[in-house]
This record gives structure tokens, C-alpha cells and sequence, in this order.
């Protein structure tokens, strides 16, 4: 029997099924190996050697794994098709042989199959091959890089610059491009343009519009009228003007497919039409890969879905020829199959497309055993991969010139409209509109509206004419799909990463989505503007794509890694160690220079931006605190003047006025005599009561504006917290206040949250009781009830029971029995699969022991001096696993210790490439 590795459980089950009980198929769940979040876990003076951790749960399989080669007639490594498949391959068969577990001379070989499909698995069973050195070589080169670029440039970012996280390789050039596109927003200033047009009618009374394109003999283009009063003029020559048709020209086109899907544009598409972010894209594009359970039998539906190849198999084509035929007629079959090549920078064609495993499975054919999500997506594969070998839509493209002449002038206008003569592949899918564009007006709109018939020489009767007044917009934010589209075409980043590198972004606070469009947070905007300043190399885009680059040709061979490192590290750590003695101030002198229009804008009175508004003769500046940076007084402490950086870090970008120069005097508290004054500080705007350091203080709570704050609503929130009454029961005080989430009841020590602000002020006893009572029942602090299941997926094979996801007040978590484990930051509660709650359920059983708890140390303790006491010695401690070295000399010197401890282990300050 021989054992085959493969990544996830549910491919496992699948492929078993395919197999036969001559194998026995394992998972390893993913990674198993990876590099300590520690300083020196690469080691650049000892030839770039690395130090690997296996963590607890993976220890565990890669013992049962080893358990089960060491019974084994041989090994065949099944993991993924691409460079990360094949560095888990790499990474089993090392720890595998560490464990000595292949002795005997037992065969090892490696398979990759592009679909879950009988055929495909028996296929590459039949053609095994050896591990890809180049493709693990490449892998290698990119933890290195990824790694040191990490350890060395986060720790000089936490030393000069307080509050920014971290940075990476691919994460600061991916940041780069969101805060170039806020910049680029913020500079454009508006241009006016007049657009004129005459809705004309036929002698058969058929509506038209036709727009100006020529007035005077003077061609107009779109910003030629850019004015009212031209626009008036041309509009009052055109009102009195008569019309006839001159020139038409008819001209046949051919619009044809675009390429079967990559994961780029997968990503794009499922966004544009599905409204899908790219890790929903993903989580359910796995789903359909690993395999659906259609009747009784586990197929995968689509080829493996990280690649940016655009081909599909010689008989994929043959089989999607026959379907478009079947489905939508022989016409709709071009005479030959179609090629694709890709235009996508540093692009690897290595992998088919993704596409269906059968173009037979309709996705109607498959409804019944798909989820909304999963048929909405095969859907769109299913429909772009068998578009892209039918045949070209024909389409007919009209254009009429219509002479205007009047007694204070002649005018050209121009009528464009197309009509659709086959819709060819159209018929199957349509393209969504590129959201990475300007918006365009209603003139670039005109080729896709149709034309009533017309004929040469006619008169044309005039309904209407129209000037209409515009302005030139700025470029749009980039959403998660139009920014994953640039990183592509300027060749940052990998299929397998863009969405990881974003998340990164999110969970930095450097970037936030809004409306699904991409804002620079003020920690991003400041983190971009001091590697621009110091670090600009490392965040040019050709510098990130020339090195993406040479990891292509580390994979094909054609490269050494540790060449390319030894290139890359002695630039780098050079370029690192001149910043040893830059100062904070250095820091913020640049950063002053280089965001000055942005934080501290032109004022209308025409004073200096950044002189002090309180005390005059101070001189604002960037500050660094704690928390991060905000702008303050050059006097402090005589003058205390601060104000926050929100977002675009303009004094008001929100337009809301949240933004305050110096305090606003609200008026005198009625009960205290003392002064009330609307602030600013760097945390938002707040109200405060008196002066100086106990002064009562309270924020604003969401949904309040600055504008609407009068001393009525200041005295309110100061007043907090407010007691409702007496508890009838207890005979202690229930009070209503604003708290860090929001407005709540408190008694007893137990809180319960309330609906609105609003409800703080005007909940009466009677109705406070009723919610503490209710919070109760369902269970709250102080009585710890289970919050009702979202959703139940399975049973645990370990553990035992049911697995649910639920609710908590810290966020979603998985539950079975006593073990709950938390959701990572960031996941789609309604996303969670059965694989992925069963792992992070073993997990947290591990750590804490079977049932939830961990065994108290005391306890262990008492035994050791209870067998002391009984006269035994102890058994002597297990040798620690030493790391393995990859790939590199034995280590020379113990690794230097950590010089800052990452204690959030999914904080790592390094890309996820």
C-alpha cells in the first residue's frame, strides 16, 4: 500500500474514492513548516540558513503521517500544482526523513493533477515525477525575502515612525498604489465642459440624439465648449437651425472572447457581477475545486483556481466545441479552436485556465447540489470559459453626420449607434464594465444605443436641443478587484497572494473599505510617505516587478536563489543600517514636506496653514504619539493644541465638519457654572466641561455631528452616567450610560446594551428592567447563556458532537461540546466550511485539552514532589526537536535572540507571499 499526501481533508476523502484501498490518502492540512516569528530564523552571514517550526497541530499529522510511511510500500507527494504545492511537498518529505520514516529505500514520487476528476487523479498517478527543485528554490527565495524584508524594515519603522506596524515586500508597494491613487484624487482639480445636442425625428417620426462635433469648421471635442455663454450661443444658432442628413456610414465589426478565467480576473468578474470580495472568491472557488458531492458522487467542478495561465486543454477545447454546439447551435462553433496568450506581466503559463472539469455539467445540470454562492460562481466559470471558444459576435456600428445650418451659422452633429447582427459569444457570457475607469458622460455611451432607420439627403425634423453643463472627474478610488487588476498588469504579487496582501493591509488599519472602495487610513498615508522618503527604491513598482522577475526565472532554473538574495541583502541591509542614526525629527521634518498639502491645507483667509490657531505664534507639525501620528502646537506644553488625521488626513475630509481648529465655546453648564467647549482631540471630537486635567470629558457618540452639537446635547452626554431608578428586586441603582460599544444598562454588575444614543436619555425603569431581564435569559455577563447557532455544519470525527457557528460578544467562534474556537479576524461567519471548523477545533483542544481546559499547573507540580517524595527521580526532560536547516550548511552559532517579541502569532510583520 502506498501513502499519498495530499493538502486538504476533503480532497483526501475524494481521491481515496478514486483510488482504491491500495492507497491510503492523507492531508496535511496546508503548510506544516514555517519560518519562527523571531529574529534570525534567516540568517544572512550563515549563507542565508533558516530555522523551521512545525506548530502543535501540525506535529500531530506529521506523525500520523509518519506512522503511516513507516508501514508503507512507498510515498507519492499529491499536493497542489504550484510553487506553494510544491514546497509542502518539499517540506513533508524533509520532516519525513528526519523522522527517519522512509528507510528501507522506499519510493518517493510527486503527482500534480489540475482537477479533482477520476480521470485527472489516474492520469497523473500514471505520470509521477520527482519534487521541482527550481519551483522549491523559488519558494524559498520569496520566505527569505519576505521574511528579512520584515524583521529588518518593521523594526526601523517602530523606532521612527510610533504607531505603524509593519512593512513588506509586496504589502508597502500594494499600500503604495491605494495612497498614489488618494493623492491623485486630491490633487485633480475640475475642469467645466458643456456638452450640446439636438434630439432630432425622421420624416417616419422616429427619435433620435445626435451630439455637436463640429461648430464654425471648428472640430468640438469634449472640453472644447467650456463655457455657458458658448454653449448658450451654439444652443441659440442650433434652435433656429434646420437639419439634413448628410453622410451615413455603416461598418461591420467582429467582437470576440475573452480567455478562460485566471485568478486575477476571477477575482474582478466575481466582484463586478457577484458583488464578491476576493477571499469570499476564493473560499468558494476551493469548495468547487476539492469536490461537490452530486448524488453520491465527489466530483471537483473546476480546474485548481491559482494561475495565471489563460490556455485550456487540447481536450477541454474539444469538449467545450461540442457543448456550444449541443447548447447553442454548429454557428456558434468557430472554424477553429481559439489561443490565448497572456498580456499580464511576468504572467506564468505553466497552468491550464480556470475552467470546468466538464463542460457537460451545465450549471442547471448542478443547482440542486450547490449552495447560492458556489452555482453563482460556477456559473460565471462555467459560462467565460465555454464563451471563449465560440464565435465572434458580429456587429453592425452606424455613423451619420447631420448638417445644421442657420442665419448665424453651420454646425455638424453626429448620431452613432450599433445593432447586434450574431451575438456569437455574447450568447453565453457579457463582459462587466472595468471599474478602474474615470466615469465617462452619456457621449461614450452613444455605440451601444440603436439607430431608427435614415436615409442620405432627408430633412430632420428638430424636438429638442440640449446644453448640459459637466465637469471632468477624478480617477475612482480602486476597489479590491481594479487594484488586484493593476497589481497584475505591473507585476507585484502572485494569483495565490493578492488577496492575503490586502487582508494584510485591512488588519494593519492601513487601508479601509468603504462602499467596496479602497481609502488610505492616516497610519497607511504616513507609512507610504516615509518609505517614499527613505526607502523609495524598495517601493518603486518597476524595482517590486523586476524582482518578482527574477523569482520567475529562480522557478525555471535559469537563476540561483542565494545569488539573488546576496544581490538583494547587501543593497538592503546597507540601505537600512544608513537609517541607524536618523532621528524622529529628520522623520517629521520629510513627512511635514511631503504630506503639507494634505495636512495642513491652504486656509480661506489666506494665513499660513500652519501657523497655530490657538496661540498664534506656534507652528503646527506632525506628531508621534502612542497611538500614532497627529498634528500639534510647536509650543506644547504652554499651548495644547492638537487635531486629529482622519483618513485622506485633510482638516475636514469627511465633510462633516468633524474637524475642529480651536475649541467652540457651546456656553455655561446651567448646574456647574462651568464653561462647556466642542473639541477636537486626536481621537475624534469631544465635549468637555471646566478646565485642565479634570475636566469632565465625553465623545461623541456615532452618528452625531459636529455641526449639530449645542450646549443642550453637551450637557447630556456630561451628565452620563444617568441613573434610571431602583431595581425592584435587588434594591440597587440600574444607571444608562456610553460606553466604549456603545450605549448600555448596567446593575448589578451586569450590562445590557441598548438600541440608540437616544434610549440613554429617555429609557424609563419599567422598560430598563425588561431589557436586563431579557440580556439575562439569553445570557450576558454574570449569566453566561450560549448564544443561539448561525449555523450547524457537521459532526467533529475527534471531538464528537455538533459543529456550530455562533455569535459571541468577542466576535464568531465555532463550538462543539465545551471546545469553542475563534473565527480569524476577518472571516465570513457565513463562509466557514466543515474542514476548516474541525482544524481550528483540534487546535484549541490541543492547547487547552480535551473538553476546554487545560490542566493546572499546580496540580502537575504536586505530582513531581510527590514522586520526589516516594524516593523516585524525575524523568529526565525530552531533548527538544532541534529546527531543521533548509537547504543550507549546518548552523554554525546559536541564532541571535529576539530583539522584539511579535506576541499576536497572525501579526507577523512580513508579506503572506
Amino acid at each position: 500500500m502506498d501513502v499519498v499526501i495530499v493538502e486538504s481533508p476533503a480532497k483526501a476523502k475524494t481521491i481515496n474514492k478514486y483510488l482504491g484501498s491500495n492507497y491510503k490518502v492523507l492531508a496535511s492540512y496546508g503548510h506544516v513548516r514555517d519560518l519562527p516569528a523571531k529574529d534570525g530564523s534567516v540568517r544572512p552571514d550563515d549563507d542565508f540558513s533558516m530555522d523551521w517550526e512545525v506548530d502543535k497541530l501540525s506535529q500531530k499529522r506529521l506523525n500520523e503521517i509518519a506512522q503511516a510511511v513507516k508501514s508503507a510500500d512507498g510515498l507519492i507527494l499529491a499536493t497542489d500544482p504550484d510553487r506553494e504545492g510544491e514546497a509542502i511537498s518539499w517540506h513533508v518529505l524533509d520532516v519525513l526523513r528526519q523522522k527517519k520514516a522512509l528507510t528501507g529505500g522506499k519510493p518517493v514520487s510527486r503527482v500534480v493533477f489540475n482537477a479533482i476528476t477520476k480521470k485527472a487523479v489516474l492520469d497523473a498517478m500514471a505520470n509521477p515525477r520527482q519534487i521541482d527543485e527550481p519551483l522549491v528554490d523559488a519558494y524559498l527565495a520569496r520566505r527569505a525575502l519576505d521574511y528579512l524584508v520584515g524583521f529588518t524594515l518593521s523594526p526601523v519603522l517602530w523606532r521612527k515612525l510610533p504607531g505603524a506596524r509593519s512593512a513588506g515586500r509586496v504589502q508597502s508597494v500594494t499600500l503604495r498604489l491605494v495612497c498614489d491613487r488618494e493623492a491623485e484624487i486630491e490633487r485633480f482639480k475640475p475642469q467645466e465642459y458643456w456638452q450640446v445636442a439636438a434630439r432630432l425625428a425622421t420624416p417616419r417620426g422616429e427619435e433620435f440624439l445626435a451630439r455637436l462635433s463640429a461648430f464654425e469648421g471648428e472640430k468640438i471635442g469634449r472640453l472644447t465648449v467650456n463655457n455657458g455663454d458658448r454653449a448658450g450661443a451654439i444652443k441659440a444658432m442650433l434652435e433656429s437651425a434646420s437639419f439634413r442628413v448628410g453622410s451615413i456610414e455603416a461598418k461591420p465589426t467582429k467582437r470576440n472572447p475573452g480567455p478562460p478565467f485566471t485568478t486575477s480576473t476571477l477575482q474582478q468578474a466575481a466582484s463586478a457581477k457577484l458583488g464578491f470580495s476576493s477571499s469570499r472568491t476564493m473560499q468558494v472557488a476551493q469548495r468547487l475545486y476539492e469536490g461537490i458531492d452530486l448524488g453520491g458522487e465527489t466530483v471537483g467542478l473546476i480546474t485548481y483556481m491559482r494561475t495565471d495561465g489563460v490556455q485550456m486543454a487540447p481536450e477541454a477545447v474539444a469538449d467545450a466545441r461540442k457543448a456550444i454546439a449541443d447548447s447553442f447551435g454548429p454557428n456558434y462553433v468557430p472554424e477553429k479552436p481559439r489561443h490565448y496568450s497572456t498580456k499580464a506581466k511576468n504572467a506564468q503559463e505553466a497552468h491550464e485556465a480556470i475552467r470546468p472539469t466538464g463542460f457537460s455539467r451545465s450549471p442547471k445540470s448542478v443547482e440542486a447540489y450547490l449552495d447560492r454562492d458556489q452555482l453563482r460562481l460556477y456559473d460565471l466559470v462555467w459560462k467565460r470559459a465555454i464563451a471563449s471558444q465560440m464565435a465572434s459576435a458580429e456587429i453592425e456600428r452606424t455613423t451619420v453626420d447631420i448638417e445644421a445650418t442657420g442665419k448665424n451659422g453651420r454646425a455638424m452633429l453626429r448620431a452613432t449607434g450599433s445593432v447586434v447582427k450574431f451575438d456569437g459569444f455574447l450568447g453565453a457570457y457579457q463582459e462587466h464594465r472595468d471599474d478602474s475607469r474615470a466615469p465617462t458622460d452619456a457621449a461614450e455611451d452613444d455605440d451601444s444605443a440603436r439607430l431608427p432607420e435614415i436615409r442620405p439627403n432627408e430633412d430632420l425634423a428638430r424636438r429638442a436641443i440640449e446644453a448640459t453643463q459637466h465637469f471632468t472627474e477624478a480617477p475612482p478610488r480602486y476597489s479590491e478587484a481594479s487594484l488586484i487588476k493593476k497589481m497584475e498588469e505591473i507585476g507585484i504579487g502572485r494569483p495565490s497572494t493578492y488577496s492575503a496582501t490586502l487582508q494584510t493591509l485591512r488588519d494593519r488599519e492601513y487601508i479601509v473599505e468603504d462602499k467596496r472602495k479602497l481609502i488610505p487610513e492616516s497610519k497607511g498615508r504616513l507609512v507610504t510617505a516615509f518609505l517614499h522618503n527613505f526607502f523609495e527604491r524598495y517601493v518603486e513598482y518597476d524595482f517590486t516587478a523586476a524582482l518578482e522577475e527574477k523569482l520567475d526565472r529562480i522557478s525555471a532554473g535559469e537563476l540561483s536563489w542565494k545569488d539573488v538574495l546576496r544581490e538583494f541583502w547587501k543593497d538592503f541591509s546597507g540601505h537600512v543600517d544608513g537609517t541607524k542614526e536618523l532621528r524622529v525629527s529628520d522623520v517629521l521634518d520629510a513627512l511635514n514636506v511631503e504630506l503639507a498639502p494634505l495636512v495642513f491645507p491652504e486656509r480661506e483667509d489666506g494665513t499660513d496653514p500652519r501657523a497655530c490657531p490657538r496661540c498664534g505664534n506656534g507652528k503646527l507639525s506632525l506628531k508621534l504619539g502612542k497611538f500614532g501620528a497627529f498634528v500639534g502646537c510647536s509650543n506644547y506644553p504652554e499651548c495644547g493644541y492638537t487635531k486629529q488625521l482622519g483618513s485622506s488626513l485633510s482638516a475636514d475630509a469627511s465633510g462633516d465638519g468633524s474637524s475642529l481648529d480651536e475649541p467652540k465655546d457651546l456656553g455655561t453648564d446651567p448646574t456647574t457654572g462651568e464653561p462647556v467647549t466642542l473639541r477636537s482631540g486626536r481621537f475624534g471630537p469631544y465635549v468637555q466641561r471646566g478646565d485642565g486635567k479634570e475636566a469632565k470629558r465625553s465623545s461623541l457618540p456615532k452618528g452625531w455631528q459636529v455641526t449639530e452639537i449645542d450646549l443642550s446635547k453637551a450637557v447630556q452626554l456630561l451628565s452620563l452616567p444617568r441613573e434610571v431608578g431602583i431595581h425592584p428586586e435587588s434594591g440597587k441603582p440600574i444607571l444608562a450610560g456610553l460606553g466604549r460599544y456603545g450605549p448600555f444598562l448596567q446593575h448589578d454588575g451586569a450590562y445590557a446594551n441598548l438600541e440608540t444614543i437616544e434610549d440613554v436619555f429617555t429609557v424609563g425603569l419599567n422598560r430598563a428592567v425588561t431589557v436586563i431581564a431579557e440580556k439575562k435569559e439569553r445570557g450576558g455577563r454574570g449569566s453566561r447563556g450560549t448564544p443561539a447557532a448561525l449555523a450547524t455544519l457537521g459532526e467533529h470525527p475527534t471531538l464528537g458532537g455538533s459543529i456550530t457557528v455562533r455569535e459571541g460578544r468577542f466576535g464568531p467562534y465555532v463550538n462543539t461540546g465545551k471546545v469553542n474556537a475563534t473565527l480569524p479576524r476577518g472571516k465570513d461567519p457565513a463562509s466557514v466550511t466543515l474542514e476548516e471548523a474541525i482544524a481550528l477545533l483540534t487546535e484549541r483542544a490541543e492547547k487547552t485539552g480535551t473538553g476546554g481546559k487545560a490542566a493546572p499547573k499546580k496540580a502537575a507540580a504536586s505530582k513531581k514532589k510527590a514522586a520526589a517524595a516516594d524516593g523516585d527521580k524525575p524523568a529526565p526532560k525530552k531533548a527538544a526537536a532541534k529546527s531543521a536547516t533548509a537547504k543550507t550548511a549546518p548552523k554554525a552559532k546559536a541564532a541571535p535572540k529576539s530583539k522584539k517579541v511579535i506576541a499576536d502569532g497572525d501579526d507577523l510583520p512580513w508579506d503572506a507571499d
